[in-house]
C-alpha cells in the first residue's frame, strides 16, 4: 500500500464520515454503536467491503421517508448488525477457533 493509497482511503474515510454528521443525532448515535460493534466482533473484510456504506445508504433512505432509526434496525441493535454479519468470518470466529484448538490454528 503506497502513501497515495493511504491519503485516498483518508479521503474516502472523511466523506463518509462527514455524510454520518449530516444524520440526525438518534440515527448518528445507533450508527457509532453499530460502527464499534462491528469494528469489534464484525467480518475481517469489514474495512475493503461495503458493508458501512450500505449502513448509511439505509440510514439516509429511512431519514429521506421520515422514519425513526429503531424503526429501521429495531430494538435490538447487536441482534441487527449480528444479521448483517452472519454469513462473513468475523473477528470473533477466528477468536473461538484459536481458543478451541481446532485444526488449523496456531497453538501457544
Amino acid at each position: 500500500m503506497g502513501i497515495r493509497d493511504i491519503i485516498e482511503g483518508k479521503k474516502q474515510w472523511r466523506a463518509h464520515m462527514a455524510r454520518v454528521r449530516a444524520l440526525p443525532p438518534d440515527y448518528q448515535i445507533v450508527y457509532k454503536e453499530m460502527q464499534k460493534y462491528l469494528f469489534k466482533v464484525g467480518p475481517i473484510d469489514l474495512v475493503d467491503g461495503s458493508l458501512l456504506s450500505g449502513i448509511l445508504d439505509f440510514f439516509e433512505e429511512g431519514v429521506a421517508a421520515g422514519r425513526g432509526v429503531l424503526e429501521l434496525v429495531g430494538d435490538d441493535v447487536a441482534a441487527f448488525c449480528d444479521d448483517l454479519i452472519k454469513d462473513s468470518h468475523t473477528y470473533a470466529d477466528i477468536y473461538q477457533e484459536s481458543v478451541s484448538g481446532k485444526p488449523g490454528t496456531t497453538e501457544k
